[in-house]
């Protein structure tokens, strides 16, 4: 994929603004992870890539732009951390939904999923990343 940068902790992709943008960063999650052996966590982290994913093709990213996925593993191996770079200046709140909404969760899963979560600043637009400790 153009734009992929790979190094032994960092996998990192830019995706456009489409819909197919999301699974192709879930299958890109996923051949990251099987290279570094993550079997322990791997459907939970992938969840969590789709929810942000979707998240930012919705809310964050302006007609015309993408996001960037960036995946790290510390060198220990110990802490597996996925951030999603947007430009927009959408707010991100994991509040919860009206119980007849069908959308509006998936902040709520990542929150119950992984061990920590949250926005930092990017100029323009933030990051929304994750972490899962890794046993």
């Amino acid at each position: 994929m153009n734009g992929e940068l790979q190094v032994p902790y960092l996998y990192e992709a830019f995706y456009r603004r489409e819909r197919r943008s999301v699974p192709a960063a879930r299958h890109f999650a996923a051949a990251a992870l099987g290279e570094w052996g993550m079997g322990d966590r791997a459907d939970d982290v992938l969840l969590c890539v789709s929810e942000l994913a979707t998240n930012a093709l919705l809310h964050g990213v302006p007609p015309g732009r993408g996001f960037r996925l960036h995946l790290f593993r510390e060198p220990g191996g110990g802490l597996l951390r996925v951030e999603l770079h947007d430009s927009g200046d959408g707010e991100v709140r994991a509040g919860r939904p009206d119980e007849r909404s069908e959308s509006g969760r998936g902040l709520l899963l990542v929150a119950a999923l992984a061990d920590a979560w949250g926005v930092g600043e990017r100029d323009p637009g933030k990051v929304v990343w994750c972490e899962f400790v890794l046993r």
